[in-house]
């Protein structure tokens, strides 16, 4: 019997298979439930006793040289195996269609990186807010506007509670949470009863600004706009401020950039003068500043804030905004290598 369990170490030592299809003869023939080794196993119990400690190790010896076998040329096999076994590398392969950033996120993120550049740090907050921190205390009376359902999508169940008209609200929560000096941009989604057309949408993106500290002046404000305008819109681009009003801002001003009128199209987008406003602006109103318990005799500062959907539709040339919510992959994918 030992010699017959020789022979088949023997020609487990030798063999080489050139397949899978070889190798998988070779385990069933050894390791299957039909194998050698199931009979070498069941004939255990018919040999001798003072032989069955040496024909258990030698039968034990050809299991383990069997199995090692089996393993290490299953890898030999696999690692060796052709690329191109399964499938035709002349084939036309099928097209990868790669993603692209959203116009407005490009346009959002390039903002952001200007604004870091001169040391704002950038904030988020929640899009639904509750009265005092998208209203009151941006000093917005009870009977402003705003508060009214035409502008506003209240929570039906607590009037309290609304999708945040502005990030603004963001600008609260940082005065309220931290000591000046505040240096900020908050960029995020806000929502307004609007009517839907080409030009507005009740569905939009902000970034707004916001630096305290003490002797902050309506200076500091124009230049820091002025650097971001020829950041953004070229080094030779002109600014002007127009007296406006907001509710948390006083003095206030509108922003306006100077567009040109070389074509049709500047004469529309300019309304025939030129000058395209690209956001408002102001120093924070001392009421504002008290609300979130800052001392307005101590500490002053300016705010600003602008659309991204009405410069993404400047920059890009879109004309209508309602195609930047659309997800039409046929107007995205104009936008592949832009970046």
């Amino acid at each position: 019997m030992n010699k017959a369990i020789a022979e088949h170490l023997r020609v487990v030592a030798d063999f080489q298979p050139s397949n899978a299809d070889e190798l998988e003869a070779f385990r069933l023939k050894y390791l299957g439930k039909k194998g050698v080794l199931n009979d070498l196993f069941a004939a255990f119990k018919s040999v001798p006793n003072e032989e069955k400690k040496e024909y258990g190790r030698v039968v034990n010896q050809l299991k383990n040289a069997a199995e090692q076998a089996v393993l290490r040329f299953k890898s030999e096999l696999e690692q060796s195996k052709p690329l191109h076994s399964e499938n035709d590398l002349t084939k036309t392969g099928d097209h990868v269609f790669t993603g692209s950033q959203h116009p407005v996120t490009t346009v959002r993120n390039e903002i952001v990186d200007i604004f870091k550049r001169i040391g704002f740090s950038v904030s988020e907050g929640p899009e639904i807010e509750d009265d005092w921190h998208n209203f009151s205390a941006l000093n917005f009376p009870e009977e402003h506007p705003a508060r009214d359902m035409q502008d506003t999508f209240f929570v039906h169940t607590d009037p309290d509670w609304a999708l945040r008209t502005h990030t603004s609200s963001v600008q609260v929560r940082e005065m309220e949470g931290n000591e000046p000096p505040i240096r900020i941009i908050a960029p995020g989604r806000v929502f307004r009863n609007e009517a839907i057309s080409a030009r507005s949408h009740c569905i939009f993106h902000q970034i707004e600004g916001l630096y305290i500290d003490k002797n902050v002046s309506f200076a500091d404000l124009k230049q820091t706009l002025l650097y971001f305008a020829r950041e953004f819109f070229g080094a030779e681009t002109k600014i002007r401020l127009r007296p406006s009003y907001f509710p948390f801002t006083e003095p206030s001003a509108e922003m306006d950039i100077w567009w040109g009128l070389e074509t049709e199209t500047d004469y529309r987008m300019t309304k025939g003068t030129g000058w395209l406003e690209v956001m408002g602006c102001g120093m924070v109103d001392p009421a504002v500043l008290e609300a979130s318990n800052i001392d307005p005799k101590v500490y002053s500062g300016y705010a600003f804030g602008l659309g991204i959907e009405r410069i993404t539709l400047q920059r890009f040339g879109i004309p209508d905004i309602r195609m930047l919510f659309e997800n039409d992959m046929r107007f995205l994918n104009q936008f592949k290598g832009v970046i």
